[in-house]
């Protein structure tokens, strides 16, 4: 089952759905905590199903069960916590809401999980989707696009 992920951060409009395009995003999953701002541009939610849909011909779904909560994200921020201590509390975090239960695997085949962050390394999107994969046999073939 192929599964992307990507960050919307220092990316044209054109490339990001480029990206997409190419990889044939049929779901674009977004795992943001917030998705709304001004900041986000193009990647706005209620821009982003509108491209979406007229640009790559993919659909939008919001998985907020995979967003990490927001003090957990503003401590990372400020650098009280690790990016080490970050991923472990984010783990715990997915594991306490039982999201390999709660998630139907069929969203991820030709999903693409969103976040802001350019690329995967330091990206709460790249741990759950390794998160999701251990719990779900390794069935999730994932690329990163960036």
């Amino acid at each position: 089952m192929e599964t992307t992920t990507i960050g919307f951060t220092s990316k044209s409009a054109e490339k990001f759905f480029g990206l997409l395009r190419k990889a044939e995003v049929k779901t674009l999953l977004d795992v943001r905590l917030n998705n709304v701002s001004q900041l986000a541009g193009f990647a706005k939610k209620p821009d982003l199903k509108y491209f979406l849909s007229e640009l790559v011909g993919a659909k939008f779904i919001e998985l907020r069960d995979l967003a990490p909560e927001k003090e957990m994200l503003k401590r990372y921020q400020k650098k009280e916590l690790s990016w080490d201590r970050y991923a472990a509390e984010y783990i715990e975090l997915l594991a306490k809401r039982r999201v390999e239960s709660n998630l139907d695997i069929a969203l991820f085949d030709k999903g693409c999980l969103l976040c802001s962050e350019d690329t995967p390394h330091y990206c709460h999107r790249r741990l759950a989707v390794e998160y999701l994969n251990s719990r779900w046999d390794n069935r999730l073939k994932v690329t990163h696009l960036f």
